[in-house]
């Protein structure tokens, strides 16, 4: 009897060796998404400061157009243009609240 119940599971057995493949697939599935989701939110200390460096330099390239254009108004207002001095101000104010979040530079 036992023979009976052996002889069939042997004869299947390499017709699912294709089945076999596709559950470890499905059930492996789950992990490989949620893997690649925390990897997808997660920045790497790397990333974190190529960032931080970028953010930097857009602001340091503001200061100095906003320094430029400070220089420009100066010359109008000092010439006697109020609007020019009104908008000297305006870029004035603009470059005091960048200021404070550049990194200081050592001295060398």
């Amino acid at each position: 009897m036992r023979a009976r119940l052996v002889l069939p599971v042997l004869m299947t057995a390499p017709l699912l060796t294709g089945c076999l493949g596709t559950v470890v697939d499905v059930v492996t599935l789950p992990v490989k998404a949620a893997g690649s989701a925390v990897d997808a939110v997660t920045t790497s200390q790397s990333e974190a400061d190529e960032n931080r460096g970028r953010e930097i330099r857009k602001r340091e390239e503001r200061l100095g157009k906003l320094e430029r254009q400070y220089g420009k108004e100066m010359k109008d207002c000092n010439e006697g243009d109020e609007k020019a001095c009104e908008e000297a101000r305006r870029i004035y104010a603009e470059m005091q609240e960048i200021i404070p979040t550049l990194p200081v530079e050592p001295d060398r």
